[in-house]
């Protein structure tokens, strides 16, 4: 009797159950198979051991819950419609994901690769070439058709090549390659990372990196030439007093001072690189500082050079040292002048940045925020794209030799930093170069806005004589000579210590002085470790500190309330100026 078929149904993505072992080599010999089962289908405790694609299941018995059952495991080994559909699913999946994804072929072509891996690859889809080993430079070539074709015969495994794009051959990315299985014809799977991001992000952090540790040695080269320029000018103030105008050798020693004094100028430039010097910073307007410049930068420029200046509406004060940001646009427009050996334009434009037009820059390095835009361009030559990135280091230009110290770019991105703004500049051989600097708006309450320049008061001559008790301690054998000869030479009396350890001996020994000048940074004991031991045992000494550093680096270290300064390198005028200043308190 011929049973009849109750119903059927489905179950996808299950296992055959058994308890027969001997069900186990009768099902093995063919697909598809039958098996006859008595009892309730799925009762066995015992798993085949391998997954079955479709299983179809048709009742025998007239109930339907017991009885025997017909079973039919189809298994297309991964070339049935069923793994074709799955195939279809599993590359819409991919066309979703943010990653760069493609399939590819026993025989090494591509069959499918979502948008993420054409950007990253950097072709489109039209354009896509049908082996993945077309994507790379020549070299790389045979390295990734041999992977993938290992990759597509050999076990299920993963790994990742280093290779280079035809369109980024200067930069190595990885290649992710993972063997496939039971994904119809598609035999690998290829991942590139977008790795733009990082890449810019990387260089960004070396490029701060670097100029952070330029800028401490330029900080560390200034201070050790500051002591050396101090000695130069002090010697040649004291020699002067014996020379008056007039004298054979007045001319010599008046030369050798304004070199010094010229060499102190790019000691200054170095420690404006490092963001090491002291700011005078005033509630200002770009529109006024420019103005106020505008007439020197015209001399500057000469004839050839056209000045073209373009000031918007609504710019928002900002807070900056008025001299330092006059020094920015003259070195700016120093360099954009010798661009343009045949002459040209010359642009200074300001305006107002919103948040908004921030956000729409997408920048990086940018902050959110509003700013005054300070923009300064050229029509000249332009600047090479492998020296953009180099422009702002100290020594590096681009001028013949003798025309340029390559500190005017390095001046102007420590002023513009160590004002809280920042720089960036474009260029394109031939065109021209922009520089864009965005000071952050004065947020506070701004009623009356300073000029840019006071005239200058002369004040009248102060006698300098003077007849305390003055107490020197100075490492440098040099400088601290000179001070001490230009001290006793205003009536001064003057003791000397070559550190703190033996200045507080003096102080053990039972003397005492009417003012302490002392270097900051020395030996065994700096200047500021001294003084708080000074006055913690002997009350409110006087303090005067020199150092070849800036006051501004020098802050926290300090750290001490009444005391003055003095800044290296400095003349016999001004160090006995500071010391009267000091002694009037």
């Amino acid at each position: 009797m011929r049973p009849r078929a109750r119903g059927s149904r489905t179950l996808g993505g299950t296992r055959l159950i058994s308890e027969s072992a001997k069900l186990r080599d009768v099902t093995a010999s063919a697909r598809p198979f039958l098996v006859v089962i008595t009892g309730a289908p799925g009762s066995g405790k015992t798993t085949l051991g391998w997954e079955l694609s479709r299983l179809l299941h048709v009742p025998l018995a007239n109930d339907g819950a017991e009885g025997a059952a017909i079973l039919l495991a189809i298994d297309d080994d991964g070339r049935g419609a069923a793994d074709s559909a799955g195939q279809v699913h599993v590359e819409q999946l991919l066309s979703n994901l943010p990653l760069g994804l493609a399939l590819v072929d026993r025989d090494g072509r591509f069959l499918f690769a979502n948008d993420a891996f054409m950007r990253v690859a950097g072709v489109q889809h039209e354009k896509l070439p049908p082996y993945p080993g077309d994507l790379v430079v020549p070299e790389d070539k045979a390295a990734v058709s041999d992977t993938v074709r290992r990759y597509a015969g050999g076990q299920s495994m993963s790994g990742d090549i280093a290779v280079r794009l035809k369109d980024q051959p200067d930069e190595a990315i990885a290649l992710s390659i993972a063997g496939l299985r039971g994904f119809g014809s598609a035999a690998v799977l290829l991942g590139l990372k977008d790795n733009s991001e990082e890449t810019k992000l990387k260089r960004q952090v070396a490029q701060a990196t670097k100029m952070q540790a330029v800028g401490q040695l330029a900080g560390g080269v200034a201070h050790d030439f500051n002591n050396i320029l101090t000695a130069i000018i002090g010697y040649c103030d004291l020699m002067l007093l014996r020379h008056p105008p007039g004298d054979s050798d007045y001319d010599d020693i008046q030369q050798i001072k304004n070199n010094s004094n010229r060499a102190a100028s790019l000691t200054r430039q170095l420690l404006a690189f490092s963001r090491q010097q002291t700011l005078r910073p005033q509630i200002l307007q770009l529109p006024d500082v420019v103005a106020e410049v505008s007439h020197l930068l015209k001399r500057l420029l000469g004839e050839s050079v056209q000045l073209e200046v373009n000031h918007m509406r609504g710019i928002g004060a900002v807070r900056a040292d008025p001299g330092q940001l006059e020094q920015v646009i003259i070195n700016l427009g120093v360099n954009a002048r010798d661009a343009m050996p045949k002459g040209g334009t010359l642009r200074i434009e300001t305006k107002p940045v919103s948040p908004s037009d921030v956000r729409a820059m997408r920048s990086e390095i940018l902050p959110i925020g509003e700013y005054a835009l300070l923009s300064v361009s050229d029509s000249g030559t332009g600047i090479a794209k492998e020296n953009l990135g180099k422009i702002f280091e100290p020594f590096f230009t681009t001028k013949e030799v003798g025309k340029g110290t390559g500190l005017g770019l390095s001046t102007v991105y420590g002023i513009v930093k160590q004002s809280g703004g920042f720089i960036f500049a474009d260029s394109e051989i031939g065109k021209g170069t922009r520089f864009d600097i965005y000071l952050p708006t004065y947020s506070g309450s701004v009623s009356v806005l300073p000029s840019v320049k006071e005239e200058a008061v002369a004040p009248e001559p102060e006698e300098m004589w003077g007849n305390a008790t003055i107490l020197l301690v100075e490492d440098e054998d040099m400088v601290r000579a000179v001070a001490e000869r230009a001290l006793t030479r205003q009536g001064y009396v003057v003791e000397t210590a070559r550190d703190g350890e033996e200045g507080l001996q003096h102080f053990a020994d039972g003397k005492r002085y009417d003012l302490i000048v002392s270097d900051v940074v020395m030996p065994n004991m700096d200047g500021p470790a001294m003084a708080r031991k000074l006055r913690a045992d002997y009350g409110d000494v006087r303090i005067l500190f020199m150092s070849g550093y800036a006051e501004e680096q020098l802050r926290q270290s300090i750290n001490l309330d009444n005391v003055h300064f003095l800044p290296k390198p400095f003349s016999v005028q001004q160090i006995a100026e500071a010391v009267k200043n000091a002694l009037k308190k």
